[in-house]
């Protein structure tokens, strides 16, 4: 009962610090790289290696963590989410939470699933590559699911030339989206190796 307790007391101090860092990144230069358009996150690092050190349910929180401090950017500090939370509050809010969560879940099942397999020695990595790929897939998604058929977006798909959803999410991700992959897949998996063996769970 006693190692349960340790356990669990271990687990929600390690999920606690890795939302805090979150929550820091989200509100500093860390964070966020500011564009025109959709900014350059670095946020799915934090939530990466929370999935893979505490996992899927560890990675679904700091997933959700992540969503929130998105939401809160479109009160005013992002000016992509501004104008969507003035067109549809709650589809904002579901853009900007609900893939984050997801994100950060199945990261921690893919990686649960890859450390149990004989492919162990890439769980790592493919973690790392998986959640920011996950990020984009979802959030792009409810994107287009929200709001493909708002002015807003539509006047975003004239300038880019484009003609569906498809091609759109293409075109408005394009070289930020491999940014946060690349980004995500060294550090991710670096850190991530190095806190296993720091905390004995390689």
């Amino acid at each position: 009962m006693n190692n349960q307790h340790a356990a669990r007391t271990k687990f929600m101090v390690e999920l606690a610090l890795m939302v805090a860092i979150i929550f820091v990144m989200a509100f500093t230069p860390l964070g966020y790289f500011r564009t025109l358009g959709l900014s350059i996150t670095f946020l799915t690092v934090p939530v990466a290696v929370g999935a893979m050190i505490l996992g899927p349910l560890g990675g679904a929180i700091c997933g959700l963590a992540f969503g929130i401090t998105s939401f809160m950017q479109c009160f005013g500090m992002g000016a992509f989410g501004t104008m969507l939370f003035s067109i549809n509050p709650l589809g904002t809010a579901v853009v900007c939470i609900v893939p984050r969560l997801l994100e950060g879940w199945i990261t921690g099942l893919i990686f649960a699933a890859l450390y149990k397999s004989p492919a162990k020695k890439f769980s790592y990595y493919v973690a790392s590559l998986a959640c920011p790929l996950l990020n984009t897939f979802f959030f792009m998604g409810f994107l287009c699911l929200f709001f493909y058929n708002t002015d807003y977006i539509q006047g975003i798909v004239s300038s880019l030339g484009v003609s569906n959803p498809v091609v759109f999410v293409a075109a408005f991700v394009g070289v930020q989206g491999l940014i946060e992959a690349g980004f995500c897949f060294v550090v991710g998996s670096i850190i991530s190796k190095a806190l296993s063996v720091a905390l004995k769970r390689a």
